[in-house]
């Protein structure tokens, strides 16, 4: 057996660090292979892989897409290659003299799959070292030692059932997504992604935007009146007793609603005919799983993405447990008391959990799905403290430490009191309610624990009415999937898995088949949808994916085999692809039309032909005429961000206005000739000299094509372009280029304060908003700087053109600590102190400080 070290294998980087630490009792020192991170300690080794390290794809003569055609990929052989070179020579290196190899990758199917290929690539260098495998469901010192301490071996069936999913996806995404762009000529970064978990997920929402639209409102009248006690007033709603004798209270007649309104207003006293109270329990929630975390979070504002990203840093942190999980039954090994200790003496938690301790008994509350993986989602005994964590990671940390608290806590009881009274033969009813014992609300506020006021009347007693009202309403359509409830349908439905519905919502997100939040389709999505039904309805139906999901789950239990699962998936394919290519055209048409839908803005102003979104060379998008090279009419687009075209219309032009999609930075632009014409109309403000060009420079003097001076000196300006962008810049502007970036929104009011280093105003900007805080942006030169400097890691010299790391280094090193300093140096004297660095460099840097 070699004498080597032992390695240990995880998942991600930053949980070997996590790990290294606890079995070393932090003595673990870093140290670089290929450029990967390796813990060392004693006769120990850890290194954390980057997820998958081996990928599967076709070999490389299917990569072509116009000579093989997509259903030969149906039948195409896979092949296994690296995907992070370095990361697996790394391993390899580790892995050959290795004495034992121990596999700590995630406890899922996932994770397994990972391992196994790790293992994989342990064998092609290492026949004989023995490989143990450890898992756990939270990476604290307990569960991590515990499991070192009890190894076992790679589940291969898991793994395998992981792998049967790879392939399929594989196949199914490639041969669609080929199939469909070349159909619609829709090739490089653009081409219309298909695959088998996002297309059931996209009809989803496809189908909800049809009902929306489909719906047709109808009118109803509701109508409410004010009651009064003594000095006591409270609201209470018309209602009467339907056909089937149940209570309502919309009325669906205008006559109707009108006759009843007019007896209601000119009643002035209501005779109360019942009174009834009743105490209702309002139990705990549930222990968090996966779908159930991610509708919390959500209603914090966090997207089904960005909340697991969270919850997984949290859990390789080892604050909470893995986020993955359908449980929301705790394990018996869980002592809620033991953990509820760990937060008395937090200052946050503290008092909560001092207070739960002292209730007689505990008993965690439990949902109705109990598996053996992986607990429900809650927090381990190790806790951070808030300067340990982003505020992000702070809001969800506590989300699940309260839902912990909560499930652990004693229900809430609510009393209910109806009050129905008679005002001129009408019917009028009010529901209080009140919170006679908080219960799991006073450590769970997430949950509405809003009262609503009833007073205490008797039968029999007279109340005044002293005010009455009639509201015109309309049926409303069903409400877009929210991000959470979207999951939730998925889960239904058998529609992905834990681990990537929230991956699969991001991916449409990504390919623009969805927009805003709520998701919303675009004309693409529609598109497609419409193609799959018409053509080939397996591909967005839930049948295919759910069957894998069974069939995935078979392989892990042993009753079925890789090979079987995919070459089922195989056959099911082609029969999909006999539907489509008799179809081709048809499908290309369709999805070509939509596609042109999708870039049209309106019409042309100046020809016969479309508006459309527009792609240059360089990269950046634009609006131009279809037309096109008859008509070269084009309208500018912001920089930022990738165009959507929206379905409100400017009322002046007709256009549609344009949405920039940019992550958390998407703006609505509005109506591009709008943006235009408002620049066009809008003067430049002068506010200084140019630094580079103007009066006061010390660059050369400007000069006229003959190379003599043309005596013009260069303003700055703050400067609305076409494309809705502002900036300070050179009115000499093309002949000077030099700008300063500015807010796109808010009002730019310039001050009378001076910025003394640059001889110009300073800039406030301000809100129409009233929340929102004017931002003092100073002197625009100054703010830009800053901005550099942060966008250089914090160093302020890094934002002077030309000036790298190593060369501030040796300028802080002869006492240039900052862009002031830098500019009042001598530039003779400052050379000399510096290396490699000349008389005039040190002024070419002094001109760009300016």
């Amino acid at each position: 057996m070699s004498k080597g070290p032992e390695l240990i294998i995880t998942e991600k980087d930053n949980a070997a660090r996590r790990i290294a630490d606890i079995l070393s009792g932090e003595s673990a020192e870093a140290d670089r292979i290929n450029g990967v991170n390796v813990y060392k300690w004693g006769g120990k080794r850890c290194i954390g892989l980057s997820g998958h390290v081996v990928g599967v794809d076709f070999p490389p003569e299917y990569n072509d897409w116009r000579d093989v055609e997509p259903v030969e990929l149906i039948d195409a052989p896979i092949d296994k290659h690296p995907t992070q070179e370095n990361i697996v020579a790394a391993l390899r290196r580790l892995a050959r003299n290795a004495r034992r190899v121990v596999i700590a990758t995630d406890y899922d199917r996932e994770g397994e799959l990972i391992g196994k290929e790790a293992y994989e690539l342990v064998r092609d260098v290492n026949e004989d070292v023995p490989v143990d495998r450890v898992r756990f469901s939270s990476i604290t010192d307990r569960e991590v030692t515990e499991a070192f301490d009890n190894p076992d071996g790679l589940d291969f069936n898991l793994a395998a059932a992981g792998e049967a999913r790879q392939i399929v996806d594989l196949v199914w995404g490639a041969a669609l997504t080929r199939f469909l762009s070349l159909s619609a000529r829709q090739l490089g970064d653009d081409f219309i992604s298909v695959g088998r978990v996002q297309g059931p997920t996209l009809k989803l929402i496809v189908d909800r935007e049809r009902e929306i639209e489909a719906f047709d409102p109808e009118d109803y009248w509701e109508l409410f009146a004010d009651l009064q006690k003594d000095s006591e007033s409270f609201e209470a709603q018309y209602f009467y007793l339907d056909e089937d004798g149940n209570e309502a209270e919309r009325v669906w007649d205008g006559d109707d609603a009108e006759e009843a309104y007019e007896t209601l207003r000119n009643v002035e006293a209501a005779t109360v005919d019942s009174v009834r109270r009743r105490t209702r329990t309002d139990d705990p929630p549930a222990p968090f799983n996966t779908t159930q975390f991610i509708r919390a979070a959500g209603s914090l504002g966090y997207s089904a993405q960005r909340a697991m990203s969270i919850a997984e840093d949290l859990y390789t942190a080892g604050y909470i447990t893995y986020p993955r999980t359908d449980n929301t039954v705790y394990p018996e090994d869980l002592d809620p008391r033991e953990l509820l200790d760990a937060f008395t003496a937090n200052r946050t938690f503290g008092d909560d959990a001092q207070n739960l301790l002292e209730q007689e008994e505990i008993e965690p509350t439990a949902g109705d799905n109990e598996t053996t993986d992986h607990p429900p989602i809650h927090p381990t005994g190790e806790l951070p403290s808030r300067s340990d964590l982003t505020e992000d990671e702070w809001d969800v940390y506590e989300l699940v430490v309260r839902r912990f608290f909560a499930t652990v806590a004693e229900s809430a009881k609510w009393e209910h009191l109806r009050v129905v009274a008679d005002a001129g033969g009408l019917s009028l009813k009010a529901n209080g309610k009140r919170l006679v014992k908080a219960g799991y609300h006073e450590v769970y506020p997430y949950f509405n624990s809003s009262e609503s006021f009833v007073p205490d009347v008797a039968e029999g007693e007279s109340l005044a009415v002293t005010d009455t009202e009639i509201e015109e309403k309309q049926t409303q359509p069903p409400r877009r999937y929210g991000q959470s409830r979207l999951i939730e349908t998925m889960e239904k439905m058998g529609i992905g898995t834990k681990a990537t519905r929230h991956d699969v919502i991001q991916k449409l997100y990504d390919r623009n088949y969805i927009e805003s939040d709520p998701p919303r389709p675009t004309r693409l999505a529609r598109a497609v949808v419409e193609a799959s039904e018409e053509f080939a309805e397996l591909i967005v139906s839930e049948e295919m994916t759910a069957q894998l999901e069974a069939d995935m789950q078979a392989i892990a239990r042993g009753n079925a085999s890789l090979d079987d699962v995919t070459a089922e998936s195989r056959e099911i394919l082609e029969d999909v692809f006999e539907g489509l290519m008799e179809s081709g055209d048809e499908v290309g048409k369709h999805l070509q039309k939509s596609l042109k839908a999708d870039k049209t803005v309106g019409a042309c102003p100046e020809s016969d032909h479309d508006l459309v979104v527009r792609k240059s060379r360089r990269g950046s998008y634009f609006i131009g005429c279809d037309g096109y090279p008859d008509c070269t009419y084009t309208l500018p687009l912001p920089s930022t961000g990738k165009p959507l075209i929206m379905d409100e219309e400017c009322d002046e032009h007709g256009l549609s206005h344009v949405k920039m999609l940019a992550g958390r930075k998407t703006f609505v632009h509005g109506c591009p000739l709008c943006k235009a014409e408002e620049a066009d109309a809008e003067e430049d403000l002068i506010i200084g000299d140019c630094p580079e060009c103007g009066a006061g420079a010390e660059s050369e003097t400007p000069q006229n094509g003959d190379g003599e001076t043309n005596g013009e000196h260069g303003e700055l300006a703050i400067k609305r372009l076409r494309s809705g962008s502002r900036l300070v810049g050179c009115t000499r502007y093309p002949d000077c280029d030099y700008s300063l970036p500015l807010p796109r929104r808010g009002d730019i009011e310039v001050t009378d304060e001076e910025c003394e280093e640059h001889d110009l105003p300073e800039i406030r900007i301000t809100y129409d908003d009233s929340d929102r805080e004017p931002w003092d942006l100073g002197c625009p030169i100054c703010n830009y700087r800053a901005y550099q400097a942060e966008q250089a890691g914090g160093d302020e010299l890094q934002s002077v053109k030309g000036i790298g790391e190593k060369t501030a280094e040796k300028l802080k090193a002869a006492g240039i600590e900052d862009v002031p300093s830098l500019k009042e140096a001598e530039p003779d004297a400052l050379a000399d102190l510096v290396d490699g660095v000349g008389p005039d460099t040190v002024r070419k840097w002094q001109s760009a400080a300016d």
